[in-house]
């Protein structure tokens, strides 16, 4: 496995990471338990999760338990706030006294005394940034949080927290994690130049575009039942488009021309980007976690990166 430092920081985490967010879900307890033995043995050290995931807090619960026993210097834990996590939205949100309450929460629930990287899952329109900031240095300040990261935010945001984290003298944003794969590279527009431009790394999520990019869907059929685009109902039925598949035709036919597999090419493209230190892929099978972790191995060269970037345009 190869690892990557984080720009900024003094994390040095896998160029695979664990996505948890099938924990608690799409993965009971002993599942998840062994996707983690899996990661584990596989040199996977980075572990993302989230305190909404798995019907909130359920995921967090596990992977605390997946991790009790062992050196917790050898792993490093990402989890986030600011996403729902009551009936009546009480609990949701980036303001000082919300932020206080979940990252409390968020230690109980993994077994933990520190976060390695907490992440503000969602913008808050309601909340002023510099109040965020405050509120997540403190916490730095305290020893309870070693990072901070930004989940799902836009390039103004990136460079409006990062004025704001500079000009106070606070913890700014080191990690803009976002939607990324070759079949959704919007972030390329405006989000990573601004992380490029404010020197924040990208963390992508979905990188196989909820397994389209693994072959295992066929065009004119229907998500076979369990698998994530089933779920997702008729949003899982759009991303089966036409358009998609012939996108998808043509990014097969180059891998197998380089005797690779889809997987291999989706993983390794991302990978391939200075400004990605760790690709978060979530798992539900010790089998899939050896898959995830043996598809980063490809170096794409800069003419293969070229290639690739006009097939999945």
């Amino acid at each position: 496995m190869q690892y990557n430092t984080i720009r900024g920081t003094d994390l040095q985490v896998s160029a695979v990471g664990m996505g948890c967010n099938n924990f608690g879900m799409r993965c009971d307890e002993s599942q998840s338990l062994e996707v983690v033995s899996a990661a584990l043995d596989a040199g996977i050290n980075f572990f993302d999760t989230a305190d909404v995931y798995g019907g909130r807090g359920r995921s967090e619960q596990l992977l605390g338990k997946a991790i009790a026993g062992i050196d917790r210097s050898s792993v490093i834990i990402a989890t986030k706030f600011a996403n729902d996590m009551s009936d009546d939205t009480s609990m949701r949100g980036a303001s000082r006294s919300y932020i206080m309450q979940a990252v409390e929460a968020s230690l109980n629930r993994l077994n933990t005394d520190y976060i390695d990287l907490y992440q503000q899952h969602i913008p808050d329109a309601q909340t002023p940034i510099e109040e965020t900031l405050r509120a997540l240095d403190e916490l730095v300040q305290q020893g309870k949080v070693r990072f901070i990261g930004n989940s799902n935010f836009g390039g103004w945001q990136i460079a409006d927290a990062d004025w704001t984290a500079t000009t106070s003298g606070l913890a700014r944003f080191v990690t803009a994690q976002n939607l990324y794969s070759l079949m959704d590279r919007r972030i390329e527009r405006e989000l990573v130049p601004a992380c490029e431009r404010f020197e924040l790394d990208v963390l992508p999520y979905f990188p196989l575009a909820s397994g389209l990019l693994t072959g295992k869907y066929q065009r004119g059929t229907e998500p076979a039942s369990g698998t994530r685009l089933a779920s997702f109902g008729e949003r899982g039925r759009r991303a089966m488009s036409d358009d998609n598949f012939d996108k998808l035709d043509k990014l097969i036919a180059f891998a197998d021309q380089a005797g690779r597999t889809i997987l291999q090419l989706a993983m390794s493209w991302l990978a391939s980007h200075s400004f990605v230190p760790s690709v978060i892929a979530g798992a539900t099978s010790a089998q899939q976690v050896a898959q995830n972790a043996a598809a980063i191995d490809w170096q794409l060269s800069a003419d293969e990166m070229a290639e690739v970037a006009t097939l999945s345009h």
